[in-house]
C-alpha cells in the first residue's frame, strides 16, 4: 500500500497528487549573481534564488518566476555548525521549519534534522524530518518522521548516463509533499556546500 505524505503547508502551498520531477541548475539567471534556477518537467522556470551581493549570505529568498518571495531562509551561526530557519511569512516571528546538523555517535557527516512547525515559546514541534546523503555530491534523500522518502535529489544524467555537471541536479518529489518545502531544503543544502 502506498504511503500518503501529508502536505506541509506553506503560505502558498504547492502540492501535487502525482510524483513531480524538477531540474535544478545551481546558477542564477541574473548575470554576476549567485543562486539557483528550478525548471519543471516541461522546461519552464518555476522557482529561483538570486543572491546579488555575495555567496553564502545569511539571508536568502526563495522566489517564484515573477520574483514573489515564497519563503525566507536565515542562517543562524552556532559555533562552527550552521542552523537555518525558514519563514513562509516575512512578518512571522515563528519559523516554518528549522534545519540543523544531527548529532550522535553513529550519524555520518551528512545527516540533518528538520523540525517543522516549531513553536519555541511552547517548546512544541509538530513533526521531525531528516535529510541524509552527500553534501559533497549534493545527493540527498528527505525523509518524513516515519522514515518514508519525501524527495530525492541527485545529479542529473543525460539519456546516455553521463552526468550533466556538478551544478545540474534532478529532484523527484513524492505526491502530497509541498514543493516549496523541498526547494527551500535544496537551497539550504546549496548554502551548506557554499554553492550559492
Amino acid at each position: 500500500m502506498a504511503k500518503v505524505h501529508h502536505c506541509i503547508p506553506s503560505s502558498s502551498s504547492s502540492c501535487s497528487t502525482q510524483r513531480e520531477t524538477y531540474t535544478i541548475w545551481m546558477k542564477s539567471l541574473v548575470l554576476n549573481s549567485n543562486g539557483y534556477t528550478v525548471y519543471d518537467s516541461n522546461g519552464e522556470v518555476v522557482y529561483r534564488i538570486d543572491n546579488y551581493d555575495s555567496k553564502c549570505r545569511s539571508e536568502v529568498y526563495l522566489m517564484d518566476l515573477r520574483g514573489n518571495i515564497l519563503c525566507t531562509i536565515l542562517r543562524k551561526k552556532l559555533l562552527r555548525f550552521g542552523l537555518w530557519d525558514c519563514y513562509n511569512d516575512k512578518d512571522s516571528r515563528i519559523p516554518w521549519f528549522k534545519v540543523g546538523k544531527a548529532f550522535g555517535f553513529f550519524n555520518n557527516d551528512s545527516v540533518y534534522d528538520i523540525l517543522v512547525g516549531t513553536n519555541e515559546a511552547q517548546n512544541i514541534s509538530s513533526s521531525n524530518h531528516r535529510m541524509e546523503g552527500s553534501v559533497h555530491n549534493l545527493e540527498f534523500k528527505i525523509f518524513d518522521g516515519e522514515g518514508q522518502i519525501m524527495a530525492v535529489m541527485q545529479r542529473k544524467l543525460s539519456s546516455s548516463g553521463v552526468a550533466l555537471g556538478e551544478d545540474v541536479l534532478f529532484v523527484t518529489i513524492e505526491p502530497h509533499v509541498d514543493h516549496i518545502f523541498v526547494m527551500a531544503l535544496v537551497a539550504i543544502l546549496g548554502l551548506i556546500r557554499r554553492k550559492m
